[in-house]
């Protein structure tokens, strides 16, 4: 069976993905293709035009198109329990009852839409909606390569009406415990937080999370924020997750908290040389969205953990890499899985897998997320032509060596080859490297390249045969999903990828999965004792990855970058007199 899943029911963050009795064949975010980021208010056009192409398959041979928002029945609680909560915007509430599917309509129409520009026979193709948060669970579940009972769990913002979603999976089928509904949402108020702190929702929480180590959360107490209950939580309206009139205005812009937050804690933060007391804020802020979700696993998934150990995770709150730190070191969980793209876009993926498991196909787990375009030396050098009165190539025989040579001088080098990775991590296709050892490598890779904020960490890359000596642990880490204790006397020989607290987000690299890259860090361990790289994305900030050799051309140029590996070739900009 032949499924092409599709999501951007939420206006951002847009994929398409390919299932084939399935087997993911491709899968790819609309930002790459537009070069905006989070692709807001588009569809996945390009996207998908990308995955059939890539699997050689027809739109005419598609047999389901599966998207990740489904109509909510007005016997479910969901839309009372929303109406309920915002009855201080009238509008919203009585449309929560009234109209209540008002959005899976409209995103009905605009799937259609978009089908058709690629070909899709809507007459010859069913439409299947999914639920999002089952979207979400099911990317996780059934890409995670589980066997037997495992736990589930997804925390998002929102999708069409729940907010968390926690279970339990057996036999290929996923069974609901207990959700949460809008405006409940652990990562909504996170979100709003982060508008607080001066970065963009949906964008801006790996900043929050990169400042929390630099503050104390003793602090400040900001738990009046989300209330505990027997059995859950509450959040405060007063002050975050808010609408309507309730919302902080500030140049005609309407953020998603309150000015009772404001009298409360101070005016927002504008300036990104401020520290204090904003790095306490994310701090607090940090710990109350890792200990609220600690405690619905306990009230929730405890039973099944003690069980199976086993436990798969989505949706955008399990991008919440130290979260998913302090997941892991519960002593109940022995296997986790973060599914690579557990945002919004990997709801493609998701929705795909709900159809192909309720149709009998096995799912085939995930085996790596190298799923985008790739493109030829030959278009390489097509695109180098076309640049070639700004820089100078030269095509190498042994890339890895002297890729490696350049980083253990000490420069940083772009690294674009294979296919590109789906979700947001960089994960050795479409990169920025420097030497882990090099003091000041990141430092000169934040102000001359990324332009980014200061105290935002690095990742390492590293080798599978030094990851247990490195991080004390033998868990997989392939993805950059969870963060861990970098071993003492590890810290010393690779400081430029060791973030305030010791920890570090890894990918742990696998021969198999990545054979030049490996071939990378083994020539990094030769030269300079360590197996070893500081990864980044190839991109500058406010953009998306890069996915063409054009577009790695454009940002190559528009940096300090002095060096570009793309695919065979060794670019170098051209002297000007």
């Amino acid at each position: 069976m032949i499924i092409l899943g599709l999501s951007g029911a939420l206006n951002h963050d847009p994929s398409a993905a390919l299932l084939v009795d399935g087997e993911v064949v491709a899968a790819a975010e609309e930002e790459r293709f537009t070069r905006i980021k989070h692709a807001r208010n588009h569809m996945p056009v390009a996207a998908t035009e990308y995955c059939l192409d890539a699997g050689g398959i027809s739109p005419l041979d598609v047999d389901v198109v599966a998207f990740p928002y489904a109509p909510i029945s007005l016997a479910s609680p969901a839309r009372w329990h929303y109406a309920r909560r915002y009855w201080y915007a009238p509008d919203r509430a009585l449309d929560a009852i009234f109209n209540g599917n008002r959005r899976f309509r409209r995103n009905r129409g605009r799937v259609r839409e978009a089908g058709l520009q690629v070909g899709i026979d809507w007459d010859r193709t069913r439409f299947v909606p999914v639920e999002h948060h089952l979207a979400h669970a099911s990317s996780a579940y059934h890409l995670g390569g589980f066997e037997g009972k495992t736990a589930v769990m997804s925390v998002d913002g929102k999708g069409e009406y729940a907010t968390t979603f926690f279970g339990y999976a057996e036999g290929g089928r996923i069974h609901r415990i207990k959700e949460f509904y809008d405006p409940d949402s652990l990562s909504s108020v996170y979100g709003a937080i982060t508008e607080y702190l001066g970065f963009e929702m949906l964008d801006g929480e790996y900043k929050v999370m990169g400042m929390a180590p630099y503050g104390d959360p003793a602090r400040v107490d900001l738990s009046r924020l989300i209330a505990r209950r027997a059995k859950g939580f509450k959040v405060d309206t007063r002050y975050v997750n808010t609408v309507g009139l309730r919302r902080y205005k500030e140049a005609g812009v309407g953020y998603y908290f309150s000015d009772r937050l404001i009298d409360w804690l101070g005016p927002r933060r504008k300036e990104e040389s401020a520290d204090e007391p904003y790095v306490h804020y994310a701090a607090a802020m940090q710990k109350l969205f890792e200990d609220r979700c600690l405690e619905l696993m306990d009230t929730y998934l405890a039973d099944v953990l003690r069980e199976t150990g086993r436990l798969a995770f989505a949706g955008g709150g399990a991008l919440n890499v130290k979260l998913n730190q302090r997941i892991l070191e519960r002593g109940d969980v022995r296997q986790l899985f973060v599914q690579p793209a557990a945002g919004d876009s990997g709801t493609a993926l998701g929705a795909a897998t709900v159809v192909a498991a309720a149709r009998g196909e096995r799912v085939a787990p995930l085996r790596h997320v190298y799923l985008g375009p790739d493109y030829s030396n030959d278009q390489c050098l097509a695109a180098l032509s076309a640049h070639a009165d700004s820089v100078a190539w030269e095509t190498l025989d042994n890339v890895p060596a002297r890729a490696a040579a350049l980083l253990a001088a000490g420069h940083p080098v772009a690294w674009f080859q294979g296919r590109m990775e789906f979700g947001p991590r960089a994960l050795g296709a479409r990169s920025i490297l420097g030497c882990a050892s090099h003091a000041g490598i990141a430092d000169r890779i934040n102000t001359q390249i990324k332009f980014r904020e200061r105290w935002r960490p690095f990742c390492p890359s590293i080798l599978d045969r030094v990851a247990e000596d490195m991080l004390q642990t033998r868990h997989a880490a392939p993805y950059m999903t969870i963060t861990f204790d970098v071993a003492p006397h590890w810290r010393d020989r690779v400081p430029e990828v060791v973030h305030a607290d010791g920890t570090a987000r890894v990918q742990v690299v696998e021969r198999a999965t990545n054979p030049r890259y490996y071939a990378l860090l083994e020539q990094m361990e030769a030269l300079t004792g360590n197996g070893v790289v500081l990864n980044t994305s190839l991109n500058r900030r406010g953009e998306p990855m890069v996915c063409s050799p054009e577009d790695a051309l454009n940002m190559f140029l528009g940096c300090d970058l002095q060096y570009l590996v793309l695919e065979d070739h060794l670019v170098t900009k051209q002297a000007h007199d």
